[in-house]
This record gives structure tokens, sequence and C-alpha cells, in this order.
């Protein structure tokens, strides 16, 4: 069996020649041809008023914050089980991030602990959607319009993923999209701003064009554009944008192929979940009206220590398994620029035994059992045999 890597970039195979367009057309810079169909492409797909392409999910969030008019002493409250970006965004501009505790079922953030971190200094709720999993947005949404705050989105892993019928993303004010190598549509950086509220779409072209009315006047709104507001260039280049399009034409077909990987993950590794071995995150179609998209799968182990060991064991089995972040909350960074709100229980404890398998495009289901395979001989030697599914 050869060597199962974390994750291999999918190429489609139409890239190159959307870059080799690109260039004999003569349009490099941003907003060219191939951007303005992955916009569209975005709006119609997902449902969002309006979606701009930029240089990475993190900018994305720049954008958010400076859109939402993120202050200094202002609190943004995210979980601290996060990649850094979604709060660095926000300090940036002199935010305070919140972190609260996530739930342990979803590793998202516990949306019953909200509220009790409001305070009269809170401008906005940022949702992660981890793994491609929703969080209980209609909950977030109900108590961000009670207390008139903004929230932002953060869908990096969540393109195509749903939370009853609604495309991850596209229920908050702003969400933030990923394209990196890592997820499953990719231009190897890269991604998107969708603005779901329509009083937000000018200034967000203002701001996304150094803060200029550009646009306007390529619209013929104005005879001349100038500098208008704060801004920075977070566009990307056209050649990211023509090696983009060539994924979003094959978006659905990728997604569907690695839900079936997801799937097959958690049906082999049922039996270890059922006899208490490890955790995984299953969808119980009964209660869940989310639906992800195969970004990655995890599991939980029971400890530190056990995490660690099939981590050695999978490497001698020639699989590469990672764990993920280290909460923000503990991080120096975190500590100095952030505050906790609540007990941070489940994120100190999860943090410690997710542990992220092999999935990406070319994997087969036969690489799928491997992995499997390898895991439950882990805890047949460790523990004595597991039930069998």
């Amino acid at each position: 069996m050869r060597f199962l890597p974390f994750n291999k970039p999918f190429i489609v195979g139409r890239e190159l020649e959307n870059i080799k367009k690109a260039v004999k057309d003569g349009h490099l810079s941003g907003d060219g041809p191939f951007s303005r169909q992955c916009q569209l492409w975005l709006e119609t797909t997902l449902g969002t008023k309006k979606a701009l392409l930029t240089h990475s999910c993190t900018a994305a969030l720049e954008m958010a914050a400076l859109l939402c008019n993120i202050k200094p002493g202002d609190e943004v409250i995210m979980p601290s089980y996060t990649f850094v970006s979604t709060a660095n965004a926000f300090v940036l501009r002199g935010g305070v991030p919140v972190f609260v505790d996530i739930e342990p079922h979803t590793m998202n953030m516990d949306h019953t602990r909200i509220r009790g971190a409001i305070t009269d200094r809170t401008r906005a709720i940022v949702p992660v959607h981890y793994a491609g999993h929703a969080c209980a947005m209609d909950e977030i949404m109900d108590m961000a319009r009670d207390y008139r705050l903004f929230v932002i989105e953060d869908a990096a892993q969540a393109l195509l993923a749903q939370y009853k019928g609604k495309a991850l993303g596209t229920i908050g004010h702003l969400g933030a999209l990923s394209f990196h190598e890592t997820k499953n549509i990719i231009s190897g950086e890269g991604g998107a701003l969708l603005v779901n509220d329509p009083d937000l779409i000018d200034r967000a072209e203002i701001l996304r064009e150094k803060g200029t009315n550009r646009n306007r006047f390529f619209r013929g709104e104005v005879d001349k554009y100038t500098w208008v507001d704060l801004g920075s260039s977070f566009l990307p280049s056209e050649l990211t944008a023509a090696f983009l399009w060539s994924q979003f034409e094959q978006a659905q077909q990728i997604t569907s192929h690695r839900h079936g990987l997801h799937c097959r993950y958690g049906e082999r590794l049922m039996p270890l979940a059922r006899d208490g071995h490890i955790v995984i995150h299953v969808r119980d179609k009964a209660t869940d009206s989310s639906d992800n998209n195969g970004h990655l799968f995890y599991i939980l182990t029971r400890s530190l220590d056990e995490r660690n060991q099939l981590i050695h064991h999978l490497n001698a089995c020639e699989i590469k398994s990672v764990f993920h972040y280290i909460p923000l909350h503990s991080s120096p960074a975190g500590k100095r620029f952030g505050r906790v709100s609540g007990s941070m229980d489940h994120t100190e404890n999860l943090s410690g035994r997710v542990l992220r398998l092999p999935l990406f495009h070319e994997m087969t289901y036969s690489d799928v059992d491997h992995v499997c395979d390898a895991v439950m001989a882990f805890y047949q030697r460790r523990d004595g045999r597991p039930e069998k599914g």
C-alpha cells in the first residue's frame, strides 16, 4: 500500500488552460472575466446578494471587520477553537476577541454561551463552521437581532455545506470562504467575501478597491474615481481566478465524492464509536437539519497520550494523520489581545483529543478502508477486539 498523505491538492485539469487564456487575453490584474465568472457562480450557487473574490479568507475577514466598523475596545464573540485569522482580523482594528467554549458533539461555538458573553461593547458574533458542520444559526441570528449585532460567518471550511437548506456563509450579514489548497475547492491561496446584507454591498466594493469608488466609475455612475473611504488591495489576480474557475466547474462532483468518503469513514468506524473507543461526528438525519460538505473527518480519542500513540501507529502504517488548532485563548497573543467568557472546559479537553484522518479528492473507498483498518488494529491491540460492524 502506498504512503497516504493527509491532504493532496486536487487538480481538475483545465487550470493551466484557463491561466494560459488569461495571459493571452492580457488581463492579469484583478476583476477580469474569470473573476466575474467566479463571483457570479458564487452568487447563483449559494444565493448570496454579492460575492467578492479576495486573495485569502483572511482578507475576507479583514474586510468584514472594516464593514462592521470595529473600533478599539469593541468586542467580538467567537470560539477559541479556530484558526488565528478569525481573531486577527478584528484585533487589527483594535477589537477584542471574546472567546467562548465549544459544544462537544460538533466542535462549534456553543450558542448557549453567547448571550452570557454579550456586553455593551459587543459588536459582532463570529460563528465558525468547523469541518463544514453548521453552527446553530437560527439561535445565533435571533440573538444578533435582539442585541443589534453583526454576524460574520467564518465558512472557510464550509463551501457548499448547508443549514436548513441555506448555504453556510449566506445566513449572517457577511460570510468568508477559503480556497486555500487544503480546502475542497482550491486556487492555492484565495477566498471570497459573501455580502448578504444589501446595505453593505456598496461599501464592500469600495473597501476592496483601496477605498476608491473605482467600480462605480467602471459602471458609468461617476465620471471619475477617487479615494472616498478606508480600504486596501484585497483582490486576487486574474490568474488565481482562472485557476479557481476550473475548480468551480467541478465543484459539485468534488463535494459529492468527498461527502461519500466522509460517510464511508463514519460507517467503518462506527463500531469503535459504539464501544466507546473513539467519538465521531455522524449526522443524525432525524434531528440534524444541516448537511456537511465532506471537508474533513476527525475522531476524538480518549486522551492526548492515546492520540499521540495513534498518530505514531498510523505513521508506521504509512498514513499521515494530524491534530488541529491550539486554542487561541491559551496562546500568547490570545492572552494579550482577547479575553475568555466562562469556562473553556470542552475547548481545552477536546483540542487535545482531536485527530484528523486523511481525506482528499483522489482518495478511494479502499483508501478509507485502509485507514480504518489501521485505526481498528490499534484499538484491537490496545483494548481488545472491538465489535464488528
